[in-house]
């Protein structure tokens, strides 16, 4: 589903190189964890997966079902079923959840050929898919993430993935700012979407989301490449040893 290709990519404000030459494959069906030290590229890799405009790849190419994504603005990407879960989901005061849910829905149905939702049908899907999530029904009345606390935001993030049912999810440190409830229930939310046609992709620091969201493949980033991968025991070797003894070794 998804080949990463030699992707070289810069900040664009100021030139600095994230991303060197990191090559990556994720498939249908499969659960991929990238883990890897603060400043190794992880979050950086899922905005230009996303098509964020403030970096520049400069070399390489990225393979989404075969085709590539590069030309494309984020609302294309998202379109095609690219889903970004932010680290860091910010407050939209004025923008009311309920109506950025629809929107978002109806245009993702609308990229598929499908029909607009109803307002009845529109509301039972949100209403099923929030009550999975344990989310607060009031919080559907607030402005997008407006005092929402940590746990809340990531929830929300999950309730959107639910319902736009995104074929490549990229989950970008979720788990930061969870308590032990909440990582339940978002790993729940996460593990309701697998299929065999879908493609996650888990970035996190930590071995305690994994227990949750088992992983197929583990992916060690280090100063922009891939240095390392192995299955889900190669983030119980990170857990017990750290990544000192990796990153010796690929040096």
């Amino acid at each position: 589903m998804l080949e990463i290709k030699n992707l070289h990519a810069r900040i664009a404000e100021d030139g600095t190189e994230i991303i060197r030459g990191l090559n990556l494959t994720v498939k249908a069906g499969e659960v991929a964890a990238i883990m890897g030290p603060n400043g190794s590229g992880k979050s950086t890799l899922s905005y230009i997966l996303s098509g964020r405009e403030d970096y520049e790849v400069t070399e390489g190419d990225i393979l989404y079902n075969g085709e590539s994504i590069l030309d494309l603005d984020p609302a294309e990407r998202a379109s095609k079923g690219i889903f970004l879960a932010f680290q860091y989901p910010v407050e939209i005061p004025g923008v009311a959840t309920m109506q950025f849910l629809k929107v978002a829905m109806n245009e993702q149905r609308k990229a598929r050929g499908e029909e607009e939702l109803t307002t009845p049908d529109f509301i039972r899907r949100v209403k099923e898919a929030a009550a999975e999530l344990k989310i607060d029904p009031a919080m559907l009345r607030r402005p997008l993430n407006v005092g929402f606390s940590g746990g809340e935001k990531k929830r929300a993030e999950i309730l959107q993935m639910a319902l736009l049912e995104p074929k490549l999810c990229i989950l970008d440190e979720t788990d930061s700012g969870l308590d032990i409830d909440a990582l339940k229930i978002v790993a729940d939310g996460v593990n309701a979407l697998k299929s065999p046609d879908r493609a996650v992709i888990v970035i996190t620091h930590y071995q305690r989301l994994l227990e949750y969201i088992v992983p197929d493949t583990v992916h060690v980033l280090y100063k922009g490449q891939v240095i390392r991968s192995g299955d889900k025991d190669l983030a119980l070797e990170l857990e017990a040893n750290g990544y000192a003894d990796i990153i010796g070794k690929a040096a």
